[in-house]
C-alpha cells in the first residue's frame, strides 16, 4: 500500500487527524470499533442490553440450536464470556438452553419467544443504526468498505484469538507451556 494513499486527506478532517495514527490502520480499525460499538449500544440500552448481549441473542436466534462453543468462534468472544452472557439472557428469558440429544456436556441454544419477540422489535432500529454509521459513504462506497473490511477480515483470521491482548504476551506464554521457560 503507497504511503499516498495512507495519507490522502479527508475532507472533514479534525485536528486530532495531525497525529500519526491516522494513518495506521490499526488504530483506524480500533477507534472505528468503538464509534459502532457506542452506536449499537445507544440501540440496544433501552432494552437494558449489552452489545455483546444483543449480538449473541441475534446470533442465536438466526441460528437455533447452536451449540456454545460454536457460538463463541462466530461471535469471537472468548467460551467463558459466552457462557455469561448466555446466563445472563436466559436468566432474563431471552435463550434457552436444550440438551444435546448424542452428546450430554452440549448444550443447544435457541431465542425464546420473548428473545425473537425482542430482536424483531430492535432489529429495524439496528439496521438504521449501521446505515447511519456509513451514511457518510455513496452506496457504492458502502459496497466497497464492506467488501474491503471481509477481506482484511478474512485473509488474518488466523490471528482470532478471542480475549487476546488483555494480558501481556509474556504472562501468557509462561502460563501456557511453564516447561518452556524455566
Amino acid at each position: 500500500m503507497s504511503n499516498r494513499v495512507l495519507k490522502a486527506p479527508l475532507a472533514a478532517e479534525t485536528q486530532q487527524s495531525d497525529s500519526p495514527f491516522w494513518h495506521v490502520p490499526a488504530f483506524l480499525i480500533r477507534r472505528l470499533q468503538l464509534i459502532s460499538t457506542a452506536v449499537v449500544a445507544e440501540v440496544v440500552a433501552d432494552a437494558n442490553l449489552t452489545m455483546p448481549q444483543w449480538a449473541v441473542l441475534a446470533h442465536i436466534d438466526e441460528l437455533p440450536d447452536v451449540d456454545q462453543s460454536r457460538l463463541a468462534e462466530m461471535t469471537s468472544f472468548d467460551k467463558t464470556s459466552t457462557g455469561r452472557i448466555v446466563d445472563q439472557l436466559e436468566a432474563r428469558g431471552l435463550v434457552e438452553r436444550r440438551p444435546n440429544g448424542t452428546d450430554r456436556r452440549v448444550w443447544m441454544l435457541r431465542a425464546t419467544a420473548q428473545g425473537r419477540q425482542l430482536r424483531r422489535k430492535l432489529g429495524p432500529r439496528s439496521r438504521a443504526s449501521q446505515e447511519r454509521l456509513l451514511s457518510c459513504l455513496s452506496a457504492k462506497e458502502q459496497e466497497m468498505f464492506i467488501a474491503l473490511l471481509r477481506r482484511v477480515a478474512v485473509a488474518n483470521e488466523r490471528y482470532i484469538r478471542p480475549g487476546a491482548g488483555r494480558r501481556n504476551a509474556s504472562i501468557r506464554r509462561k502460563t501456557a507451556h511453564p516447561s518452556d521457560n524455566e
